[in-house]
């Protein structure tokens, strides 16, 4: 029967007051909407076990569903059977009632859900003793096909010249500076695989959704010079036209093959062009200039006239850097040899440097063994000899510094601005001593009122009175009483600077406490600043250079940038050495209030 056909003759079991009990639901599925796994060639396919009638009285126990866009919600609840008398005269009081789920299926479907009831939610939402609204029923979405797309078929296709690995896990970049793939005529190189339709879906009524169409493409675009598509009895292929060195196009991914290439040593324009690697690298040849070499542990033997960018690792040069730049975003830089006219920056890491001229450097650790007319930062930065350089760090060490021809020798320790607590630090300060102030003078006065001889003398009775040292007779008593009468100014003066003395003692206490403990935080946020001039070998300046956030946003400056900050009019700071001569070991006392101009 065609599907249509047998849609209409369920339909119509339902709509003339029958249901199918007994009914297996994933069947109907099948047979209807082809839904489910392959029955195979089955002559015929089971759905229930009997038609029946349904009862008018259970039909009233069917509720409407709450049908949204794709999916459908139904409560359920005990249901109960109102109290009965038969003719007989007997009465058969209320009682429970039990929805049947083959009863479920054919109300539903009279009432627009014909797909996508979840049989076992129904079932189990009905022997549950609790009221309980599920989604029942949901929509099929259509399952989108596969795209066409295509294959490698020669693994010749991968360039020979690619970095090789190494019994260590390294890469060789050696291994490919001379060599590219040659290919020969004829060779199948990718293979288009066609694409796949989707499967439809289905919607609460039962309405078909179809798919989005696959996106199909022409093979013939991936054709460059020397390759053609071509089809074969099992597919189309891309073919190789005549025999020669693979080339590929990273913009347009066109294959092409070539006559000839010419390869130099090294990684040069002539060569390899350009390097975009991945893992751990070793080039034994020279990086020619304006060549970029990215990747990760990377390794040179050679010299490095272009441009080094590390994701990570260690980046290591054997021999020199001249012209050129290293960059390592997430490890350390080491060059053995001199690095001249060169940017050396490591975002996260330390910097070895054999002997460094007119470099700009930066990273978190900088160590120099002769550095000359470079700028220099880090957090610490260790220079065995400078001469005419700009430094700046934490914690900076020179064994000897001077001046080069015309340049001259400077170096700033970067210390950590605090000055908003200096503001708060020095109000504590006049507070507590405006408080110490007060009780001294408050103090003054309770020693003088209680010194005046009527009022010594009332002190004394009253506090013998107290310690029942001295007990009065009544006449005693109206004695004491006229000599209270006498002091009585005095006695309130001295409780009124008592009371003042106390709560100001306490004001003291507090603010004093809240001082010393804005102090330490000033010190925790300056940390450590210091430098160690062990020798001053001619004109040499040593300032401090007052920095917010942290480093990280200095060692990041362009290096124009960086230039004019170390080079260029200082800005805040304290003068710490000025000299042709001497040394210098100073230390930052964060403790100490700032100096005024």
């Amino acid at each position: 029967m065609p599907k249509p056909a047998l849609t209409a003759a369920v339909a119509h079991v339902f709509r003339s007051g029958w249901y199918l009990a007994g009914l297996d639901y994933a069947a109907l599925m099948k047979a209807l909407y082809d839904i489910g796994p392959d029955s195979g060639t089955l002559q015929a396919l089971r759905l229930a076990d009997a038609v029946r009638v349904f009862d008018g009285g259970r039909l009233a126990l069917y509720k409407s569903p709450k049908v949204s866009l794709s999916y459908a919600e139904y409560t359920f609840q005990p249901l109960f059977l109102d109290e009965e008398t038969l003719p007989d005269g007997t009465v058969i009081p209320e009682r429970p009632v039990q929805l049947d789920i083959d009863e479920f299926i054919a109300d539903m479907w009279n009432k627009g859900i014909q797909f996508g009831i979840d049989v076992a939610a129904v079932k189990a939402a009905m022997a549950s003793p609790k009221a309980d609204r599920i989604t029942f029923a949901t929509d099929l979405e259509p399952e989108p096909g596969k795209d066409a797309t295509v294959v490698e078929i020669s693994s010749d296709l991968h360039r020979s010249d690619a970095p090789k690995a190494r019994a260590d896990g390294r890469i060789d970049l050696q291994s490919f500076q001379n060599r590219f793939p040659q290919i020969k005529a004829d060779m199948r190189l990718l293979k288009k695989l066609p694409s796949e339709p989707g499967l439809p879906g289905f919607d609460l009524a039962g309405r078909k959704t179809e798919p989005a169409p696959p996106k199909d493409l022409t093979l013939r675009f991936f054709a460059g010079e020397g390759t053609e598509a071509r089809m074969f009895e099992d597919g189309e292929y891309l073919v190789s036209t005549r025999e020669g060195f693979l080339s590929v196009d990273a913009k347009s991914n066109r294959i092409s093959i070539t006559d000839k290439i010419v390869s130099l040593e090294g990684v040069s324009g002539r060569t390899t062009g350009n390097l975009q690697l991945a893992g751990a690298y070793e080039e034994y040849g020279d990086v020619q200039e304006q060549r970029d070499v990215t990747g990760t542990d990377i390794t040179v033997h050679g010299n490095v006239y272009g441009n080094i960018h590390s994701r990570g690792g260690t980046v290591v040069l054997d021999q020199n850097l001249v012209s050129g730049s290293v960059h390592n975003a997430a490890g350390s830089i080491t060059i053995a040899g001199v690095a001249s006219n060169a940017v050396i920056y490591a975002a996260n890491g330390a910097v070895t440097i054999q002997r460094a001229e007119n470099c700009v450097i930066s990273g978190v650790n900088v160590t120099v063994e002769e550095a000359s007319n470079c700028e220099i930062i880090g957090d610490v930065v260790l220079l065995s000899v400078a001469e005419g350089c700009a430094v700046a760090g934490r914690n900076v060490e020179v064994e000897s510094a001077g001046p080069r021809r015309r340049t001259e020798m400077l170096i700033y320790v970067l210390v950590k601005d605090v000055t908003h607590f200096d503001q708060e630090i020095a109000e504590l300060e006049t507070r507590v001593a405006g408080f110490a102030l007060a009780n001294e003078a408050n103090q003054q006065e309770v020693e003088r009122i209680s010194a005046l001889p009527d009022v010594r003398r009332y002190l004394a009775l009253a506090a013998k009175l107290r310690t029942q040292e001295l007990v009065l007779t009544p006449e005693q008593g109206q004695f004491l009483r006229k000599i209270a009468g006498a002091v009585d100014e005095e006695m309130k003066a001295l409780q009124k600077h008592k009371l003042e003395l106390q709560v100001g003692m306490t004001q003291h206490k507090l603010l004093s406490e809240r001082l010393a403990r804005v102090i330490e935080q000033k010190v925790e946020a300056a940390g450590i600043a210091r430098c160690g001039l062990h020798m001053a070998s001619g004109e040499t300046m040593v300032r401090t250079m007052p920095f917010g956030g942290d480093t990280a946003a200095l060692r990041q400056l362009p290096p124009k940038d960086l230039k004019q900050r170390l080079r260029g009019t200082p800005v805040g700071g304290e003068l710490l050495f000025a000299d042709s001569g001497g040394s210098l070991d100073w230390h930052l006392n964060s403790r100490q209030r700032p100096v005024s101009p």
